[in-house]
């Protein structure tokens, strides 16, 4: 455990990419074996926008990055958060609890606050109307949620006391889960329920992106579905009934350009066609 955490605090940004870069091209060449969905599109056309949000994603936590060591290190120098203050954690449990707050707080936390606060949801909305759901659209984020997601994760990172060891690894675990969750691949039905139960599944995750409501509104894991289950936002749906997008925003043509979507945070606010929010 000792030799994981020292990994990780050390670990060059050069094989970080390599982690980012090869989980995509990983789940893209599943996806052409066992594919949920035959599309039919031109998987490069759709993932050039996504390749340019990812793009921003990587820039906007790199330039931040320094603000995530510096609230790392005063938290270990003064043993302030929630992982200093349980007594007598073995190291096992101060890795693992650490990984799973920032998950609640940086990924769940900051997801369900971007669907139920509708400034946040127009900007979040630019991940939502992809109409060909893959594993390149895990990084489909508008540059502004980029910043609001990076908050949330230094928020996490103040009030657990995270060390910047701790970070590394559940960002490097972060970038994984997203690109399997999102990736349009079909597992077995028991395969895929048994991945669910502590895991953030692809079957699980789709739910998320069905264009009403109150579907769109569930499932906002990230890594672990623990937190949906236990706030009581898990849902269940068949994939043969999942359409992707949002009603509000049907123009698929829109959708997927770059310029239209770097300006869709900034378009009035429409009401969802069907219930939540109002």
């Amino acid at each position: 455990m000792e030799e994981l955490i020292t990994y990780f605090e050390n670990i060059p940004s050069w094989q970080r990419s390599v982690i980012l870069v090869g989980g995509i091209t990983f789940f893209w060449i599943l996806e052409g074996v066992i594919p949920l969905f035959r599309f039919g599109y031109r998987k490069w056309r759709h993932a050039l926008p996504n390749f340019f949000f990812t793009l921003t994603t990587i820039l906007v936590n790199f330039s931040l990055a320094f603000l995530l060591l510096k609230t790392s290190d005063w938290a270990v120098q003064n043993e302030f958060g929630i992982l200093y203050w349980i007594p007598n954690l073995p190291l096992w449990a101060f890795i693992l609890l650490g990984v799973m707050l920032l998950d609640l707080i940086g990924a769940y936390t900051a997801h369900w606050a971007e669907h139920k606060i509708k400034p946040l949801w127009m900007i979040h909305l630019v991940h939502h109307t992809d109409h060909h759901v893959d594993t390149t659209t895990a990084n489909r984020h508008h540059p502004l949620e980029s910043f609001v997601r990076f908050f949330f994760t230094l928020a996490g990172v103040a009030i657990i006391g995270a060390p910047i060891g701790i970070i590394m690894l559940y960002q490097s675990l972060s970038v994984v889960a997203t690109q399997f969750s999102h990736a349009n691949i079909k597992l077995p039905k028991w395969v895929d329920n048994a991945i669910s139960l502590v895991f953030v599944s692809p079957d699980m995750h789709k739910v998320h992106h069905h264009y009403v409501l109150p579907y769109t509104d569930s499932n906002y894991g990230n890594i672990f579905s623990l937190w949906d289950r236990l706030f009581g936002t898990y849902m269940k749906m068949r994939n043969e009934e999942i359409v992707y997008g949002v009603d509000t925003f049907p123009d698929e043509k829109e959708n997927s350009s770059t310029w239209g979507l770097l300006k869709q945070p900034f378009h009035k606010y429409r009401k969802p066609t069907t219930g939540g929010k109002s």
